[in-house]
């Protein structure tokens, strides 16, 4: 009776999701922010590896196994301009198949100055973004899963609130003889329950896909990832006459982007050095924040992250830079650590 419900609810959000994506902007995208050190210095995007790092689980809801069990994860993101994100989860198991997993996150964006029409402060007010996800992963066979995560999201800006639900869909591959990784998840069908101004608006829709390779005798594992599948066309306008294809090199003018630039904005790429047992490195590019973020005159490293984990007795610690813009770079931490070994 009980799958019977959650399907039912589920094709219930999808068609309610459908009829409610055309125009307009999208909201809740603070949840779109990185909650993993992880996927953070791999480019923003990693969806693919079941090594039970349970900072996944919430982003492909179909890595929680039972490697991710008794496992708890907490993180910190110190963001820009004063506000900052943070999270928590835990994992654990329902059966032999399923595995439970459960977080809660939140973006601060601080106590600002209110004030009236002629610019006199009259008070202060502060605003936030919270969610709440619900998820299992279900092992199908020894190389297949899927998994579910259902969310809440909850807004709230100086007195005005709105009010969100959506579920994540994914599934997972992984071939061990090859060490190799291929996940896609849907994320994001739900509907706006509640806006701030009574007007509902979409959510931030992404169709997910993931791939990563370990080298058979080198200690580099590279990771590929595509998002927004569900839309060719991310570029716009920004008034620049001319650009670089980055694939062909071709110089393309009066605002017409190139098939390797509409391409690469769909991909991150990155890698993980596997030092030792306990030591990993990481880099990533995200190409679309580098066009989209950096200054002509000084392009820097704009779209660059990288970060790295140490594992130290009972605890895993990440850390990762992502370098977004010359106003500066957000900073990830995460400490995890395993229950049953306490």
């Amino acid at each position: 009776m009980s799958h019977r419900f959650i399907l039912a609810f589920s094709v219930f959000i999808v068609s309610i999701s459908a009829g409610a994506q055309p125009g307009g902007n999208t909201v809740f995208n603070s949840m779109d922010i990185p909650v993993s050190s992880r996927a953070a210095a791999l480019g923003g995007h990693f969806i693919a590896m079941k090594d039970g790092d349970i900072t996944l689980g919430a982003i492909n809801p179909s890595l929680l196994d039972s490697s991710s069990t008794g496992k708890l994860a907490l993180g910190f993101v110190d963001y820009f301009a004063g506000s900052h994100s943070g999270y928590a989860s835990y994992a654990h198991p329902l059966n032999e198949k399923v595995t439970l997993g459960a977080g809660l996150q939140y973006l601060s964006y601080g106590t600002m100055n209110e004030t009236d029409i002629t610019g006199q402060t009259i008070g202060q007010f502060s605003a936030g973004d919270y969610q709440f996800t619900a998820g299992a992963g279900y092992r199908i066979d020894s190389v297949f899963s899927a998994g579910v995560n259902l969310k809440l999201m909850y807004s709230d800006i100086a007195g005005y609130s709105a009010l969100a639900v959506a579920t994540d869909y994914s599934a997972t591959f992984v071939h061990p003889d090859k060490k190799f990784t291929a996940a896609a998840v849907l994320r994001n069908i739900g509907v706006s329950l509640d806006s701030y101004l009574g007007e509902k608006q979409k959510l931030p829709f992404d169709i997910q896909l993931g791939i990563t390779k370990r080298l058979a005798h080198a200690p580099f594992r590279f990771v590929l990832t595509a998002t927004n599948l569900q839309k060719w066309d991310l570029t716009y306008d920004d008034g620049s006459t001319q650009t670089i294809d980055p694939v062909t090199g071709a110089v393309v003018t009066n605002n017409q982007f190139g098939f390797g630039d509409k391409l690469m904005r769909h991909l991150t790429l990155g890698s993980e050095f596997i030092i030792s047992p306990n030591i990993f490195l990481r880099i990533g590019y995200n190409y679309r924040v580098r066009q989209e973020l950096k200054v002509s005159e000084r392009p820097g490293t704009a779209g660059f992250t990288y970060g790295l984990e140490c594992r130290v007795k009972r605890f895993q610690l990440g850390y990762a830079r992502a370098i977004y813009h010359l106003a500066g770079p957000s900073n990830h931490f995460t400490l995890s650590t395993s229950l049953r070994n306490w």
